[in-house]
């Protein structure tokens, strides 16, 4: 079945709700973070945003309405991450994906750590259900923002190869310093002359 964007990219955007936090700083964070996307891509988006419980069934039934009735290419979910037992959504997605992509958590995590310690307790999931691509998202707003800056060429990628859109980047990409962030790669570095000096000077 073909999908009609018009204009306009369909995001949708699940907003895990925190018992204990006002709703209106939730909501004004679910506005942050359209704003954050919008500066990403170059396309205009239409956002179909969704304030969901912890629990299991609503967040389940959340996804597969965003995917398979609303049609959202991409499916962003904000919050739930973590290791506590409210924390549902990588277990949730992963039940609803048909395909796991865990290169986008591996990236998050792994670079998220060096601004923000807390990162290494994220279990952030992402995967393909029909022609949905489906990313589990912090819940705070500036994380949120260099995770979407990290994953934007992978997105906009994965978009292309499920949904066949590819929507147009900003450019505005982290550049990621390889000798900090990769220790374990190896410098390339040229081989040494078997027949130059064994111990040559350090200049």
């Amino acid at each position: 079945m073909e999908r009609d964007y018009e204009d306009k990219m369909k995001i949708g955007l699940i907003t895990l709700i925190d018992p204990a936090a006002p709703a209106v700083k939730q909501d004004k964070a679910g506005a942050e973070v359209e704003r954050i996307i919008a500066s990403i891509f170059l396309d205009p988006s239409q956002f179909v945003p969704a304030l969901v419980p912890n629990d299991p069934k609503q967040f389940r039934a959340a996804l597969i309405r965003l995917c398979d009735e609303e049609k959202c290419p991409l499916v962003l979910t904000l919050g739930g991450t973590g290791p506590g037992p409210n924390d549902i959504a990588p277990d949730v997605t992963l039940e609803v994906v048909d395909r796991k992509l865990p290169g986008f958590g591996e990236i998050m995590r792994f670079y998220s750590y060096e601004r923000f310690k807390v990162s290494v307790l994220s279990r952030a999931e992402a995967g393909v259900r029909g022609q949905s691509l489906i990313i589990n998202l912090p819940a705070r707003a500036k994380p949120v923002k260099f995770c979407l800056r990290l994953l934007q060429e992978g997105i906009a990628e994965a978009l292309e190869q499920i949904a066949d859109i590819k929507p147009g980047l900003r450019g505005d990409e982290i550049e990621v310093p390889l000798d900090k962030y990769l220790p374990f790669l190896k410098k390339l570095r040229p081989k040494p002359d078997p027949g130059g000096d064994k111990h040559p000077m350090i200049q």
